[in-house]
């Protein structure tokens, strides 16, 4: 990969493992401590099951962000390997402080480090270290590239369904008054990520209702355009299946072939939201 940019990426991004590879994304772990065990995020250490398990029996469960050292190693792997260039594109800054972890160890590497906050969570940021990687084969330069990853993740709508805010609470992504409002009135909530942070978009009666409307948002947010879309969930596959379904029905034209992403959530933001969540992301394709 000589003269090449390198983009990085952390785990949240929700990249299936053999695309990351074949578009040769570096992915980084961040870190779920149950009890007082700590674990990589991946398939080898934090899974989705595991940390849905935890929350069930009531164990503690948190996450961490990587070291500026762990992202430094990195960066100094891909100089040895040849890259003149690093591309990292993190979760939201205000939802983890592996923006700041990188942004500290950009500092210290031998290559320059462009760092981006994707200002979203899950596979938005995945989209968006695609759309860099997309900029980058075309023989864009690094300033291109960061510039569509910010655009396709300012252009892409992140909902999803929680059974319950608590998980969210206890992480402080949402506020105590939130929480107990939505307990009282024993409403399930449909969320956004606005500007890298949770907020409230609406609360339905029943959960039934409240994928029927996360599907018509998704829909809505769509449009005519050009779209990629995900749908992930934590311990509720059916209902993650059903959803991709109709939403692969209604948005063929949209999608011009390619499939829905459906599957699990990974164990860090699995972490917060808590067992039988569901969300669905759509991200508009860059032109």
């Amino acid at each position: 990969m000589a003269g090449k940019t390198v983009v990085v990426t952390d785990s949240t991004a929700s990249l299936p493992p053999e695309v990351a590879q074949a578009r040769g994304i570096v992915v980084v772990p961040l870190q779920v401590v149950i009890g007082a065990t700590v674990y990589d995020e991946g398939a080898d250490g934090a899974t989705p099951e595991l940390v849905a398990q935890a929350l069930k029996d009531f164990r503690p469960v948190s996450t961490s962000r990587p070291a500026p050292a762990a992202l430094l190693e990195v960066y100094e792997k891909a100089a040895a390997d040849g890259a003149e260039a690093v591309l990292a594109i993190h979760l939201s800054g205000d939802m983890s402080g592996t923006h700041e972890s990188a942004l500290l160890a950009a500092g210290d590497a031998s290559v320059p480090v462009t760092v981006v906050d994707s200002r979203q969570v899950g596979v938005a940021t995945g989209y968006a270290a695609l759309s860099a990687s997309d900029v980058l084969d075309a023989g864009g330069s690094v300033e291109e590239a960061a510039a569509a990853a910010r655009r396709r993740a300012e252009l892409a709508t992140s909902l999803f369904y929680v059974d319950t805010l608590e998980y969210l609470r206890r992480g402080g992504r949402i506020g105590a008054a939130a929480a107990l409002l939505g307990g009282a009135l024993a409403v399930k909530p449909l969320l956004r990520i606005d500007d890298g942070r949770v907020a409230n978009l609406e609360r339905v009666r029943t959960s039934a209702r409240a994928l029927s409307r996360l599907e018509d948002l998704i829909v809505e947010a769509a449009g005519d355009l050009d779209v990629d879309v995900c749908v992930s969930h934590l311990a509720n596959p059916d209902r993650a299946a059903d959803l991709a379904g109709r939403l692969t029905a209604r948005l063929a034209t949209n999608l011009d072939g390619r499939d829905v992403w459906c599957g699990e959530l990974g164990a860090v933001l699995g972490a917060h939201v808590g067992p039988g969540m569901v969300a669905a992301c759509v991200a508009p394709r860059l032109g």
